[in-house]
């Protein structure tokens, strides 16, 4: 029989062996959109909505995990914001797609390095959360890297911008929600669904589709996959998410980034001027402050639940025990 240690210790492997499978395959995306090709992004993006429901719909049909769709249904209010939901990751997707296929790995990568920034950003102008001194300092920090990229680029990195703020707009929503992974998936996925089997249906009558005998049994099994491609990470995620605590998942989180990063520089051999490696290593330098921030906070606060519990936990004292015992003869 496994000791409660033991247990957690094993949690805690299982945990991390999720969570880096999660984010390792997340990582290497930018392997696997290129393959899709001739199909343009859009058209990808229809078929990652359309076959992300198939699988989605066929594991909580495996699961049996229907309960939540009555209780959603008679919520107003929730479906406009799954709705919104599925609009801003309608947007991720798409432009990540596009800037992979189009050369833009590494952009694409800062815009997922950016993302925690605009996080936190959004928390301080929508939500009206105080910020510590370290967390104001990474946003600044922040903010002096995209004007140093916007004179390396000679424009604004839009992508990466984009991708950050449509990506922090999915999980504002995402929190008011209040839906786990594989229903969320779900319930966004349903509301992209018919647009992009409309525009599928639309492109196959212009004769324009790739799926089918226009692409080729491999391509089309290659689209059809988007759903798989959708779904498995996002399973491992939710798997490791139950078992580590936040703190870990917010490092881990900084693994996909970094592999598109050094996919972009090795793989796809784009270019890094001197100003876009001083714009990312401030980028890289906002982050560590977070995440020292993030660690500093952690261990304070599970070293004042231990000192508020080490009273309750110490054993009474008894008038018995108070009193000296008799004095034994040598």
């Amino acid at each position: 029989m496994q000791t409660q240690p033991q247990t957690q210790a094993h949690q805690d492997r299982a945990g991390l062996v999720y969570g880096f499978a999660a984010y390792g395959l997340w990582g290497l995306a930018p392997l696997y959109w290129p393959l899709l090709q001739p199909a343009g992004a859009v058209e990808i993006l229809a078929h990652r909505m359309v076959w992300s429901l198939v699988v989605v719909g066929l594991i909580l049909l495996a699961l049996r995990r229907w309960s939540w769709i009555g209780p959603l249904l008679r919520q107003p209010r929730r479906l406009g914001l799954v709705a919104l939901a599925a609009s801003a990751i309608s947007v991720n997707w798409g432009l990540y797609i596009w800037g992979v296929n189009s050369g833009h790995v590494v952009e694409t990568a800062l815009g997922y390095f950016i993302n925690p920034l605009v996080s936190i950003a959004f928390g301080v102008l929508l939500l009206r959360e105080r910020l510590r001194p370290a967390q104001w300092a990474a946003v600044g920090v922040g903010a002096v890297a995209v004007v140093v990229l916007s004179v390396g680029y000679g424009k604004p990195p839009w992508i990466a911008l984009t991708l950050a703020f449509s990506f922090a707009t999915y999980g504002l929503v995402k929190k008011r929600i209040g839906l786990d992974g594989l229903e969320s998936l779900a319930a966004e996925t349903a509301v992209q669904f018919l647009p992009a089997l409309g525009f599928l249906c639309y492109l196959t009558a212009r004769g324009d589709s790739t799926f089918g005998s226009g692409g080729g049994v491999a391509h089309s099994a290659l689209l059809a996959s988007c759903g798989l491609v959708t779904a498995a990470p996002l399973i491992l995620f939710g798997a490791s998410a139950v078992r580590l605590p936040l703190s870990t998942i917010g490092m881990l989180q900084y693994l996909t980034p970094t592999s598109q990063f050094i996919l972009g520089l090795v793989v796809f051999h784009e270019s890094m001027p001197p100003e876009r490696w001083a714009g990312f290593t401030l980028v890289w330098f906002a982050l560590a402050l977070l995440t020292w921030d993030a660690l500093r906070t952690g261990h304070r606060a599970r070293r004042a639940l231990a000192e508020a519990a080490a009273p309750a936990n110490a054993a009474p004292v008894t008038a018995t025990e108070a009193r000296p015992g008799p004095i034994s003869g040598g």
